[in-house]
Parts: structure tokens; sequence; C-alpha cells
């Protein structure tokens, strides 16, 4: 396994120990940085979030300068990046952080793209590589879960919500980029219809 697709791994083992944070049952203290209170739970996961989410960045950049994407990696990465961006968007949802209907878009974009690129690797035999509006989204996304995890204090004192600015920003690429991919690969519909 080469060093991108270890890193695409790490990230998904990441995964659980981000969920682990955020569920233990003792309490945990809080940090009070410009009036607001921040969990020092909720703290460590935006790092470890953090963390997983740069590896998104490297493992991409290996790959593409050292010549080694794989299948495995157009694949997995994309489905490393969902698997984190949605665990992170359900629990700042059972948070009361981020609006149900925001986290369902997102959910059925990601479940819907998943399901289109399967059947192009069925009708193909390629796996559907991830296009600039995808990566916009995913971007946005990640900034987003990252500054609300941090309750935006890092633009508190300028009184910016960053993360609900990039959240919408997330949610518009989010649509964009999944009706940019059903219409690229409209084909794969055409034959069965």
């Amino acid at each position: 396994m080469n060093l991108p697709n270890k890193l695409t791994v790490f990230r998904m083992i990441l995964i659980p120990v981000f969920i682990l944070i955020l569920t233990l049952p003792y309490q945990w203290a809080t940090i009070n940085v410009s009036d607001i209170a921040l969990p020092v739970n909720w703290l460590i996961a935006a790092v470890v979030f953090a963390v997983a989410s740069f590896t998104d960045f490297l493992d991409g950049k290996i790959a593409r300068s050292q010549h080694l994407v794989t299948n495995f990696g157009k694949f997995a990465d994309p489905l490393a990046d969902k698997l984190l961006v949605l665990t992170a968007l359900i629990f700042l949802t059972s948070f009361d952080v981020v609006p149900a209907w925001m986290t369902a878009v997102i959910v059925i974009r990601e479940l819907a793209i998943t399901g289109l690129r399967t059947l192009i690797v069925e009708n193909n035999g390629q796996v559907l590589a991830a296009q600039m509006p995808g990566k916009i989204k995913t971007f946005s996304q990640m900034f987003a879960i990252f500054f609300l995890y941090l309750k935006n204090i890092p633009f508190a004192f300028l009184g910016f919500p960053i993360g609900d600015v990039l959240l919408w920003i997330a949610v518009i690429f989010t649509i964009y980029s999944g009706i940019d991919y059903f219409w690229k690969n409209r084909y794969v519909f055409s034959d069965g219809m």
C-alpha cells in the first residue's frame, strides 16, 4: 500500500477516535474565550478532525505529485471524506448546532454520488474521480465543521460566524456538485431506461 493510501486509511481510523471523544460519558471541562464556553472535548475533536482533514489534502498532493494515483485511492479517498464529514455533521446536528435539513441535504447528496460511482464502475470499470466543484464542497464542509466545533472562537472577537457562513457555502456546493456529477455522467442511465 502506498503512502497516500495509508493516509486515507489513517483518516478512516481517526473517525472512531473522533466519535469516542464526543461520546465519552464523563463531564469535560470548558474553556471560556470571548464569553463563549468551549467544551474541552469539542476542542480535542476539532483537532482530531483537522488532522484527519489535513490527511485528505496531503494524500491527494502526494498521489498526484508522485504519480501514485490508484483505483483504491480514487474510491477510498472520497469515501473516507464522506465518513468523516457525515460523522461530524451528525454529531453537530445532535448538539443543535447544524440544522437537520442541512445535514439531510449533505447525506442525500453523498449517498446519491456513491450510488453514481457504483453505476459508473459497473458500466465502464472506471472510478469516478473527484471534480473541482466536489473538491470545493469538501474543503468548505471541512472548514465549516472545524470552526463549528470551535464555536467560531477564532473569529468571535469580530462577531463573524465563520463556521455558519462556510456551512452555507458547503450546502450550496453540495447541491451544485451533486447536480454537476449527475449531469456529466447521465449516460449511465440511458442504457436501462
